[in-house]
């Protein structure tokens, strides 16, 4: 067992396995506490190095591509202290980082794992349900649909439009960007039917406009990976096409739609209303209009 503690948490291997347990001190970021525990088999590696400083060095783990939804959902966006596979190492415990980092290159040789792309996620993901309260709204993920409520504090359009629910099946991929606190961030479910739209975060109804608190908006890369990992895996997108259905082999049937209450009517005709005046208003151009429109029709079928 080759192990190292550090205030910014653990790293023990086992031969086979990389456990990283975030440390609990209030420097380690909220987003990395609430991911928690992360366990990686040894097939997912393809690199890790110990990169020595003045005050502190860094180890830090290469996963192969396409290996961890985590990677896939965040596109490498995540900032470095909220990096799960980055730990920070006093300096005079950076003969133990060195040796945790032999062993597993060690290992990776003995096994002789590839450095190639994964054709499946070789991690889970965060469990579900998972919801999270950002600036713009709450966003929750129970493993088979996607729902949004908005927050007062959202644009009239999204309120208007009512709370999104989405279905897995539904869904393409989900787009994300943090908010850095010098720039909004968004995330975005992009469905079959809205692959083209073009409506900015602020006035999509099935993105949330991320410009709030920077340590709670962060976490709302725990849904976007959660609904990662059970989309079809990005090396099986180009083997889905052209299965009859325009989507994918793989992807899980689409849920069947409940008919909506006769009180929903009444709904509908209140948030088309609605849409109606912000329209004449101004507030919505045509094109925008015509998009969030749609949304709401959709969400009634």
């Amino acid at each position: 067992m080759a192990e190292i503690i550090q205030r910014d948490g653990t790293w023990a291997f086992d031969g086979t396995t990389v456990r990283i347990t975030p440390g609990l001190h209030r420097s380690v970021p909220l987003f990395r506490q609430t991911y928690g525990e992360i366990t990686v088999p040894l097939e997912a590696v393809a690199g890790v190095v110990y990169e020595p400083e003045r005050r502190r060095g860094r180890l830090r783990l290469r996963l192969r591509e396409g290996a961890d939804p985590l990677l896939q959902a965040t596109g490498g966006r995540l900032p470095d202290a909220a990096d799960p596979y980055r730990l920070l190492v006093d300096i005079d415990r950076s003969g133990v980082a060195e040796y945790v980092a032999e062993e597993i290159r060690h290992a990776l040789l003995l096994d002789q794992i590839p450095k190639d792309p994964t054709k499946a996620y070789l991690l889970p993901g965060p469990p579900v349900p998972v919801s999270v309260r950002s600036s713009d709204g709450t966003v929750s993920f129970d493993g088979a649909q996607v729902r949004i409520d908005w927050a007062d504090t959202s644009e009239r359009v999204k309120r208007a439009t009512g709370p999104r629910i989405v279905a897995v099946g539904d869904l393409v991929q989900v787009e994300w960007l943090p908010n850095t606190g010098y720039e909004d961030g968004f995330m975005r479910f992009v469905t079959h039917e809205t692959v083209f739209s073009k409506l900015p975060p602020e006035k999509d109804p099935y993105a949330l406009d991320l410009w709030g608190s920077t340590r709670r908006d962060l976490l709302t890369a725990l849904v976007a990976t959660a609904v990662t990992s059970r989309l079809p895996h990005p090396s099986a997108r180009g083997e889905g096409e052209g299965d009859g259905d325009g989507g994918f082999r793989d992807r899980p049937p689409r849920a069947a739609r409940v008919p909506p209450p006769a009180d929903h009517h009444d709904v509908l005709l209140r948030r088309l209303r609605e849409l109606g005046e912000l329209h004449r208003e101004g507030v919505l151009t045509d094109e925008e209009f015509t998009m969030t429109k749609a949304a709401v029709l959709r969400g009634f079928r």
